[in-house]
C-alpha cells in the first residue's frame, strides 16, 4: 500500500563524498532535511560499495536533499554495522549490507559480533540480489556438476576450490554442495574475489564459488565454465548455465541480497518513508541498468517482510555453519 510521504523532520549529519547538493527548502518533497549518510563497511570500489553509490545518488532529493557514502572498514563490514548501531535513530545515518553480515556472521562470529539485525536495526529494503556460482576454469576436465562431482570422487584428496572469503556466503555454498553431491571438498579463503580469479585462471585452485557477476564475463569469454547457479531457474543473461534446482539440488537455491537498515527507534514514518524513496530509485530504467549489467535482480520489500525475511535466512544459516565445523574465533 501506498501512503503520502511523511511530514519531513529537521535532522542534521555530517557530509563527505557528496552526491549532490542543496538546501532542505528546496527539496520539499525529502523525509529528512539534513544530510543523510549512507554507511558501507567496506573499502570504496568494492561491490557493495558501487551498488550503495547508485543508491545513494537517486536518494537525493526524495529522501534527504543531499546523499552521501561513508566507507567504515574493517571486521569483515562489521565496524559499519557497528557504527550504524550506536547513530542517533533520526533518519540521517543508514547501514548498506549485504545479507552475510546479518545472517550468516552471527554464526561464524558468535563471540564477537555485538549487533542483531532485528533487535539493534529497523530493516527498510533490500534494493538487489545476486544468486551464487560454482565455476571451474575452462579446460577442466568436468564439463557439468555431474561430471565434476565423479572427478572429485576419483581424487585422492579432498579436491580444493576457493571463495573470496572465509566465513561469507560463497564458503558455505561450497559446503552445502559438497555434502549436496556427496563429495568431499576443502575450503581455499582468499582476501577478495580478484585473487580468487587470477589463481583460478592460472590452474592453482580448480574450482570457485562467488557471486555469479563475478564470473559471468570470463564465462561469456570461455575462460572459465560455470557448473551451476543458486538462482530458482536459469538467468537470462546465461542461458546455457542451469540452475541447482533445475540439476535436482533445490536445497541449492539463495542469493545474497543488498539492503539498507536504519538504527533501531527509527521513527515509523522515516521508516516508511525510506522504503518509498527505495521502491522509487529502483524504479528507475538507469538503475536497474546498471544493476542489471552486473547480474543483480532489482526488487524491494516492506519492512515487515524484509524484517521476516532476515529471520528466516539467519535461522536457515545456521545449522549449515554448525555442520561445516567452521569456527572463525579459534
Amino acid at each position: 500500500m501506498r501512503i503520502p510521504l511523511p511530514r519531513r523532520i529537521a535532522l542534521l549529519a555530517p557530509s563527505s563524498l557528496v552526491f549532490g547538493t542543496g538546501r532542505a527548502r528546496a527539496q520539499p518533497r525529502s523525509v529528512v532535511e539534513r544530510t543523510a549518510r549512507v554507511v558501507v563497511g567496506y573499502p570504496p570500489g568494492g561491490p557493495t560499495d558501487t551498488v550503495a553509490r547508485l543508491v545513494a545518488e537517486r536518494l537525493r532529493g526524495t529522501y534527504a536533499p543531499t546523499v552521501v557514502v561513508e566507507n567504515r572498514p574493517g571486521a569483515a563490514g562489521r565496524l559499519g554495522v557497528e557504527a550504524v548501531k550506536a547513530a542517533a535513530p533520526d533518519g540521517t545515518t543508514l547501514l548498506f549490507t549485504p545479507a552475510t553480515v546479518m545472517t550468516i556472521f552471527p554464526h561464524v562470529y558468535p563471540r564477537t559480533t555485538r549487533y542483531d539485525a532485528l533487535a539493534d536495526f529497523a530493516p527498510v529494503s533490500p534494493v538487489c540480489a545476486s544468486p551464487y556460482a560454482f565455476a571451474v576454469r575452462s579446460d577442466h576436465p568436468a564439463r557439468d556438476l555431474a561430471a565434476f562431482a565423479a572427478w572429485a570422487k576419483a581424487q585422492r584428496d579432498p579436491a580444493p576450490f576457493g571463495s573470496p572469503a572465509a566465513g561469507a556466503g560463497p564458503h558455505f555454498v561450497g559446503v552445502k554442495l559438497a555434502r549436496a553431491l556427496g563429495i568431499e571438498l576443502t575450503h581455499v579463503p582468499y582476501r577478495g574475489t580478484a585473487p580468487l580469479l587470477q589463481d583460478l585462471l592460472a590452474g592453482q585452485v580448480p574450482a570457485m564459488a562467488l557471486q555469479v557477476g563475478d564470473v559471468a564475463e570470463l564465462h561469456r569469454a570461455g575462460q572459465a565454465r560455470i557448473l551451476g547457479v543458486t538462482a530458482e531457474a536459469r538467468l537470462p543473461a546465461l542461458p546455457d548455465v542451469p540452475s541447482f534446482a533445475e540439476l535436482g539440488h533445490p536445497d541449492m537455491t539463495g542469493e545474497e541480497w543488498f539492503g539498507v537498515l536504519l538504527p533501531a527507534r527509527a521513527p515509523a514514518p522515516v521508516v516508511e518513508g525510506l522504503h518509498m524513496a527505495i521502491a522509487a530509485a529502483t524504479a528507475t530504467p538507469e538503475l536497474r541498468e546498471a544493476l542489471g549489467r552486473q547480474q543483480f535482480r532489482v526488487f524491494t520489500r516492506a519492512p515487515a517482510e524484509f524484517a521476516a525475511q532476515i529471520r528466516a535466512e539467519r535461522e536457515a544459516w545456521a545449522p549449515v555453519v554448525q555442520a561445516s565445523g567452521f569456527n572463525a574465533e579459534e
